[in-house]
């Protein structure tokens, strides 16, 4: 299937403006919503999401990249960030224990952001599970939709 974008254009603006809203996360919020939505794609297997060249673009280095998914064993995190990756396994993994987001997970990533903060984190790793899941579901392929769908969208929306 077509990316479901595609497919009912009018789905894409809104998927387009949240997007746009997490583009006001600014430093330490930005770095870590970065590396959550990283984690999220991984956890979910979405190879069109794990988009490590913005990533690279805003700074992170390979190694820090690298050891997203053993972040728990790695010294390369800050706090914040190992906050923000906590939430985004717990987020993404909801079924897997009755207390999906327990509360020390949820005490310690808001002692590290501020109310706004947060918003654009819980926001962010949410659109991610979305974007990951829609993806995974229509077997997206990462490099095919970023040209052909992205022209066939705009053809379409011409006005």
């Amino acid at each position: 299937m077509k990316n479901p974008g595609v497919v009912i254009p009018e789905a894409m603006a809104p998927l387009q403006a949240l997007g746009q809203l997490l583009g006001q996360a600014k430093g330490d919020a930005a770095r870590a919503l970065s590396l959550a939505m990283l984690r999220t794609s991984q956890l979910i297997g979405c190879a069109m999401c794990l988009n490590w060249q913005g990533a690279k673009q805003a700074g992170e280095t390979d190694e820090r990249l690298f050891a997203i998914s053993v972040w728990r064993e790695s010294a390369l995190f800050t706090a914040p960030e190992r906050a923000a990756l906590s939430l985004a396994e717990s987020m993404t993994r909801l079924s897997d224990r009755a207390d999906p987001v327990p509360d020390a997970v949820w005490d310690e990533v808001a002692h590290h952001f501020p109310e706004r903060d947060l918003a654009l984190l819980v926001l962010g790793i949410s659109t991610m599970n979305l974007y990951n899941r829609l993806n995974v579901t229509t077997h997206q392929v990462a490099q095919e939709w970023n040209a052909d769908a992205a022209k066939e969208w705009a053809a379409k929306n011409r006005s």
